[in-house]
């Protein structure tokens, strides 16, 4: 049914999202608390509560036990941060990718014992920990996991294990980020004492995570994360306005976008070459020198995963050029892969060839992969096709990770190559665009553009509007960026002149005519005090 007090554009681009009912559109557009469900739905939660209240009345040590990414690193400042208001006695700790990998470890839990701490609390980890859950029970540990991965095999034997992804969850919202289903913790916690122990900063920091964690934008997420980026772009946090100022972004001009391509990435990197303290200690920081520092440091970080990524990258494409490019899946492996690196590698690949992929890096012994995927390819499905090759795996459908025995890595890709030639057999796997509608740039002026930030905040699961522009005149083009990548574009129609930007295409310069048509979306260009509306084109041809 169709909404007739909605623009007409409006309810098309709606509709493209699966929103068609009129009382559904209203609650999407206002993206208001009404999005919010009850932490009491999700699995576990009563049990959940009643262990961390007696460690409250009993002054119980707590570990809250993060996982080394962005998701992780904010999920586990929120709930330290919440626990420490309710007067526990908390710290965190977050693993070594290289050293301890990915959920709870025997190194850590010895270390715990050692310390007299007796809960344990996971954030965005724990859901593939049943064997260390129940060391952790015979060293007299208690295990509370919340998580959000896909349950992929026997669930931990933990005091609660409270993840949406549950087959029997009643929660209406699975797709919360590791640092959602805390928020939700911590916000049952607050609701059950009577006390508000939810800040402005945990917004900010589900915010950062959801998006890092490439959440869909949909239900409760997109109301968390709106609130969210309210809340970075009015902070007096230092760690926060460090990180903005590395990665130049302007406060009050934090969109989604900026918090993709500028703050995830820099906080991601701190794992992938040293260790997620470092971004922990600067979003934790309250000395805006120290958190100067840290965020300087960070950047030197994100420079040097920039260039291994671009080295191992070109390693990596060698050995699908070489020998797989025509395979359905592709795996390559080397001793000298970063483990930190090779996700990175692994979507960059996803991108070019447009296939699932794994990348490995492999040890005398063992092997730790991390895999991307294209839609179509469930990776943990296939994954768990495997399980009796792996020491451990998990993840989520497009991105996911294993370890197993080095001599198993034939078996493993064989087995995952049976997998990809029967999901994917007639599927076309070329790179495709998907155009909300027709509608030429000068449609965009006035209040169509407005309008169209209804919508946001965009992000996985809810893309900014693509449209399609035809037989606009080239007037000028140029490469920019710093290695010369993108194309600097102005373009006429009509009597209106427009900017534009096309990302990674300086390679396509001799495809450019004096007419083209354009696959398109909308943006406000900051310069100064000044806005201006910029196209960005995600693709072009010839004027038909």
């Amino acid at each position: 049914m169709l909404n007739s007090k909605l623009p007409r554009l409006l309810v098309q681009l709606l509709y493209n999202r699966g929103i068609s009912d009129p009382s559904e559109q209203q609650v999407f557009l206002s993206c208001d608390p009404s999005l919010s469900h009850d932490p009491m739905l999700l699995p576990d939660m009563p049990q959940a509560l009643s262990r961390i209240f007696r460690a409250l009345l009993s002054g119980d040590k707590i570990v809250v036990f993060g996982d080394f990414d962005a998701d992780g690193i904010t999920a586990t400042i929120v709930l330290v941060e919440g626990l420490s208001a309710m007067g526990a006695n908390v710290t965190p700790y977050l693993p070594h990718r290289a050293d301890e990998g990915h959920g709870l470890n025997a190194t850590a839990l010895e270390e715990f014992r050692r310390n007299g701490v007796s809960l344990v609390i996971t954030v965005d980890c724990g859901i593939t920990s049943p064997v260390e859950v129940d060391r952790a029970k015979r060293m007299g540990i208690d295990v509370v996991i919340t998580d959000h991965h896909t349950v992929s095999g026997e669930i931990p034997d933990a005091c609660a294990v409270v993840d949406p992804k549950r087959p029997e969850s009643r929660y209406p919202c699975p797709h919360l980020a590791g640092v959602g289903v805390a928020f939700k913790l911590l916000q049952a916690i607050g609701t059950s004492a009577g006390r508000l122990v939810v800040s402005e900063d945990a917004y900010a920091f589900v915010a950062l995570g959801t998006i890092a964690d490439m959440s869909p934008l949909v239900d409760e997420n997109r109301f968390l994360v709106k609130r969210g980026l309210d809340a970075i772009n009015s902070t007096k946090r230092p760690g926060i306005l460090a990180l903005l100022q590395s990665a130049g972004l302007e406060l009050g001009r934090v969109s989604s976008n900026g918090v993709a391509w500028g703050l995830a990435p820099r906080l991601n990197s701190a794992s992938r070459i040293e260790h997620a303290a470092i971004g922990y200690q600067l979003l934790h920081n309250s000395s805006p020198e120290e958190a100067r520092q840290l965020a300087e440091r960070l950047e030197g970080i994100n420079r040097e995963r920039q260039s291994l990524a671009e080295l191992h990258w070109k390693r990596a494409r060698q050995q699908v050029l070489a020998a797989q490019a025509d395979q359905p899946l592709l795996m390559v492996y080397d001793a000298e892969f970063p483990p930190g690196i090779c996700g990175l590698v692994a979507g960059k690949l996803v991108d070019e060839f447009r296939r699932p992929v794994a990348v490995l890096q492999v040890g005398e012994t063992n092997a730790r992969g991390s895999c991307r995927s294209i839609p179509g390819f469930d990776m943990i499905s296939a994954l768990t096709g495997c399980s009796d090759l792996f020491l451990q795996f998990g993840g989520h459908p497009g991105a996911a990770g294993f370890s197993t025995r080095t001599e198993n890595i034939g078996q493993v890709r064989e087995r995952l190559l049976e997998c990809a030639r029967e999901k994917l057999s007639g599927v076309d796997l070329s790179p495709e665009v998907l155009i909300d509608a027709e509608a030429e740039p000068y449609a965009m002026v006035g209040e169509t553009f407005p309008l169209l930030q209804r919508l946001a905040p965009f992000g996985q699961g809810n893309p900014a509007p693509v449209f399609l522009g035809r037989n606009l005149e080239m007037l000028d083009a140029r490469v920019v960026g710093n290695g010369g990548q993108h194309l600097k574009l102005k373009l006429r129609q009509g009597k209106v002149v427009w900017p534009a930007i096309s990302f990674d295409s300086a390679a396509r310069l001799s495809d450019l005519s004096r007419h083209i048509d354009i696959v398109y979306s909308a943006q406000v260009n900051h310069w100064g005090d000044k806005e201006t509306l910029e196209l960005s084109v995600v693709d072009f041809r010839p004027a038909s």
